[in-house]
């Protein structure tokens, strides 16, 4: 689906304060939910989480603590819930075996880089992951799961759309009040220019850290050309940005909700405008899995990289956990 456009900062009307009573019941549901205790693992649990629906770059940040913890020599497994897919888990995901239907397109896009596993009840796939090898396990979303205790948890924030208008789902784009996610996190990591004050928002001292999304390598191969870019993420803008500020030519756009899942007629109907252009059709690497494989051979996938404002800060922050990754025997 499509967040509601009164989602947004600033997004008033009638309808919001309609939606109040329901956005009340939504909160206390989940501030009881988060009451329950969580099983403790017996290995580092770190997670990149946020306080809204959407995509405020978790997967990004995942990926780059994943990669950041294997640099000193710890067994990292990923473990997410598999949003748009339909296997509970747990289950290990394999790229060639499971598709976006199975397992949802994050899944995929970490399954390509470390061990991952998908499982409705994080507990579960946690216990499944340590019994595999996991020295250390990085969760792609799960601060409003309690089922598993984190050591580490990491409220990522989007610096251009924040909290949106402020309000609880449904009135507007928030799982819980920014207050109580964030009581929960050590420290926030804000993607992008902080145009929302993202900063202000925030319990005065949480330790902010910040980092930008830089276009991949393979971007450079597109300056000067004219591209047709289409996606179905949560927040279409940020693609479209990368390919700007890699000098590409925007000679067409298409957007469809976050996780749409393109069939054989959506592709002949996108590669037919991009051929009318005379432009090479492009997308993200979250939308590339979910594309037909008789067609991938045709679209470019342009990937982003996580460039933090200070690294030492993350480091600072992975240090602890990784010092006490368990031997093995």
């Amino acid at each position: 689906m499509r967040a509601p456009a009164f989602w947004a900062e600033g997004g008033g009307g009638i309808l919001p304060l309609l939606l109040t009573p329901a956005s009340r019941i939504y909160a206390c549901a989940t501030a009881r939910r988060m009451r329950k205790p969580g099983w403790q693992a017996p290995v580092p649990v770190i997670c990149c989480g946020n306080a809204s629906a959407g995509g405020a770059g978790k997967t990004t940040v995942a990926l780059d603590i994943g990669r950041r913890l294997a640099n000193r020599g710890v067994a990292v497994h990923f473990l997410l819930r598999g949003y748009g897919g339909k296997l509970r888990g747990p289950v290990r995901v394999d790229p060639a075996v499971h598709d976006s239907r199975a397992v949802g397109d994050e899944a995929l896009l970490l399954a390509a880089e470390r061990p991952t596993w998908v499982a409705a009840e994080r507990d579960a796939g946690a216990r499944a992951a340590i019994a595999a090898g996991a020295q250390a396990i990085v969760m792609d979303d799960g601060l409003q799961n309690p089922t598993l205790r984190k050591d580490l948890s990491l409220l990522v924030v989007d610096g251009t759309y924040g909290f949106g208008n402020g309000r609880v789902i449904p009135a507007g784009p928030l799982r819980e009040p920014v207050a109580e996610a964030a009581a929960r996190a050590q420290a926030a990591v804000v993607i992008g220019e902080d145009t929302a004050d993202v900063a202000s928002q925030l319990p005065a001292g949480m330790r902010t850290l910040r980092a930008r999304l830089a276009p991949g390598p393979e971007a450079a191969l597109l300056a000067g050309q004219p591209v047709f870019a289409f996606c179905g993420i949560a927040v279409p803008r940020k693609f479209f940005a990368t390919l700007s500020e890699a000098g590409a030519v925007l000679a067409g756009r298409v957007t469809y909700a976050d996780h749409y899942p393109y069939d054989p007629g959506d592709l002949r109907d996108l590669l037919a405008q991009a051929e009318a252009l005379r432009a090479t059709p492009v997308t993200t690497r979250k939308d590339f899995v979910r594309i037909p494989p008789a067609f991938r051979s045709r679209v470019t996938v342009v990937t982003v990289k996580l460039e933090w404002e200070e690294p030492a800060g993350i480091e600072m922050l992975l240090e602890p956990l990784a010092s006490r990754v368990p031997v093995p025997a």
